[in-house]
């Protein structure tokens, strides 16, 4: 099914302030949250709809890559809780304190302990993976060594040495929050927070595991491979969804974040998806035109030097460049012609260039419909 505009979802124009979208998505969620529409899948749907594209607009990152490529320009940067593995727990685990206490923090529609149960997630990890040209023209796969937080085996990720070892908080009745009743003016109003006591996880430890001391979580490495498109570039952020640490006596990953840094190549220079190439051809080939090869990411090409070739002149070579990130379309090699000049020549290499000195062949022609020339000669006289 095709995805809808994110703008269009929540409500808001595309020059929307960050308080705008988060006023809109906070109307979108109450609307459809699934405790106030129970049992009806496409409330459900709008809800996960409505965070996916909370999700992209309030990073800053997210929304500039969306507002230049669409849903496409998203791929391996996370594109909202639309994706497989995500859950409704996410949502509130990520986005939970824009709901604040309305509606007894949702309790009051059906009391769904789903909804009211704090969800732990673990810190993001991020790392710097570097490519040559050749890779990121092809794209490629990476095998990455991280250290990082795992749930522990010995306890299950519960921090308790074994079962019985674990009972439900005496202050929430393991329920993880606490509701008050407050008398206002306006009559009584209840309030719904997370428990002092146990911190929302509605469980306490008599006795910790002995292996993570109650933590729940134990530090190891873990070889990670990472599948990378063609076209990223430098800066360029990918979002591994779970890979990251795991939380404290259960809950959901963090996340991996991948950084893109790139090789300098020894021959091309990258501009965007396009390719530049500087030549150095002799004075003879310029004159009387020649065949070069000159280098791609894939391979050397043979173009063709045309007689009377002039210094500056760019060739493009079309789809020779790099292609656009997890899209359609390619760059271009722009081969830039440069003229060698040697500084050293021999007696008899200096008497034929004197014969052509002065002739007429060899006197200098600018092109006078250039409106660069006359510029350049204006400043010339200025300066001197």
């Amino acid at each position: 099914m095709e995805k809808r505009d994110y703008y269009e979802v929540l409500g808001v124009s595309k020059g929307a302030t960050k308080e705008e979208i988060k006023k809109a998505y906070r109307k979108q969620a109450l609307k459809y949250h699934p405790d106030k529409n129970p049992g009806d899948k496409k409330a459900e749907e709008n809800f996960k709809e409505a965070a996916s594209a909370y999700e992209v607009l309030s990073n800053d990152e997210k929304r500039a890559r969306y507002d230049r490529y669409g849903h496409e320009g998203l791929g391996g940067m996370g594109n909202g809780f639309g994706g497989a593995g995500m859950t409704m727990e996410d949502i509130f685990s990520s986005f939970g304190d824009i709901f604040g206490d309305a509606f007894g923090g949702f309790a009051g529609f059906g009391g769904s302990r789903r909804s009211s149960r704090r969800v732990n997630k673990g810190s993001n990890l991020r790392v710097k993976v570097k490519l040559t040209l050749n890779e990121i023209a092809a794209g490629t796969e990476k095998k990455i060594k991280v250290s990082k937080y795992h749930s522990c085996d010995s306890c299950g990720g519960s921090g308790a040495a074994d079962a019985n070892s674990m009972t439900n908080c005496t202050t929430c009745n393991g329920s993880g929050h606490v509701t008050r009743l407050t008398n206002t003016l306006l009559g009584q109003m209840q309030t719904t927070s997370v428990c002092p006591t146990c911190g929302g996880e509605g469980k306490t430890i008599t006795r910790k595991c002995p292996v993570c001391y109650g933590e729940g979580i134990v530090q190891k490495e873990e070889v990670i491979k990472i599948n990378i498109p063609a076209g990223v570039g430098k800066g360029m952020q990918m979002t591994l969804s779970g890979k990251g640490n795991s939380p404290r006596r259960g809950g959901i990953n963090g996340d991996l974040l991948v950084v893109i840094d790139e090789e300098s190549h020894p021959d091309l220079i990258r501009e965007g998806n396009d390719l530049i190439y500087n030549l150095f051809i002799s004075i003879p080939d310029a004159i009387l035109g020649s065949h070069v090869e000159v280098p791609t990411v894939d391979n050397n090409v043979k173009i063709k030097i045309e007689p009377g070739t002039q210094p500056g002149k760019i060739l493009r070579l079309r789809g020779k460049g790099l292609p656009e990130v997890n899209g359609y379309g390619r760059g271009d090699l722009l081969v830039n012609v440069n003229v060698w000049i040697p500084k050293n020549i021999s007696r008899e290499e200096m008497k034929l260039i004197e014969k052509f000195r002065d002739t007429e062949s060899f006197r200098p022609k600018p092109d006078k419909s250039d409106k660069g020339f006359f510029e350049r000669m204006r400043g010339y006289f200025e300066q001197t």
